[in-house]
């Protein structure tokens, strides 16, 4: 009986013993390496679109300063104009306006270069305005082609109001990113607020 038992007992043969061998075969190779390489492929695919968003997202503020820096340039313009010259002020503002007025359909783009000098910049439609270049040294932007081009392109246009003392100012940024083209527009109504 004890023989019995130490039979019974025994289990199985080793698994060597019974013709085959420990490991992993070549098909259960190449199926751990590719799932692993498409995991690999899907965190790598997911790094690169959060860098290319990141990058946008700096872009786009950067941009965002550049418009608002439009805006507040043809304010400061408005505001010097009615405070600081004759009592035609407001009339001197749209006189300095008026190479960036957009008459009919056809806009008439403009910017300011670094002497705060308003300056047509479409050619009558023909071409874009200046880029803008950036200094690392200074950390700012300008157009006296000191740095390197920033790849932004500023335009400002305005168009009369319907009331006579009302004039919309618009200022749009450009900049090329990857394959594309991207711009943000701000606009802002300014107001004769001096009678």
């Amino acid at each position: 009986m004890s023989k019995f038992f130490k039979k019974k007992n025994k289990g199985p043969a080793p698994y060597e013993a019974r013709g085959f061998r420990s490991g992993f075969t070549l098909v259960e190779m190449l199926v751990a390496v590719s799932i692993f390489t498409v995991s690999l492929l899907g965190i790598m695919a997911v790094l690169a679109g959060s860098i290319a968003n990141t990058n946008y997202a700096k872009r786009k503020m950067v941009a965002t300063y550049l418009a608002q820096e439009g805006i507040e340039f043809i304010r400061n313009v408005r505001d010097t104009e009615v405070l600081y010259t004759t009592s035609s002020g407001w009339a001197d503002f749209e006189t300095a306006i008026r190479d960036c007025d957009s008459p009919g359909s056809s806009t008439k783009f403009c910017y300011f270069n670094d002497q705060n000098v308003i300056i047509e910049c479409d050619n009558g439609g023909q071409g874009p305005c200046d880029p803008l270049f950036y200094d690392p040294t200074t950390g700012k932007y300008n157009y006296s082609h000191i740095g390197g081009d920033s790849g932004f392109v500023r335009s400002i246009w305005a168009k009369d109001g319907s009331p006579n003392n009302e004039v919309k100012i618009f200022s749009k940024v450009e900049w090329t990113q990857g394959s594309g083209t991207y711009n943000i527009i701000f606009s802002e109504n300014l107001f004769n607020w001096i009678e």
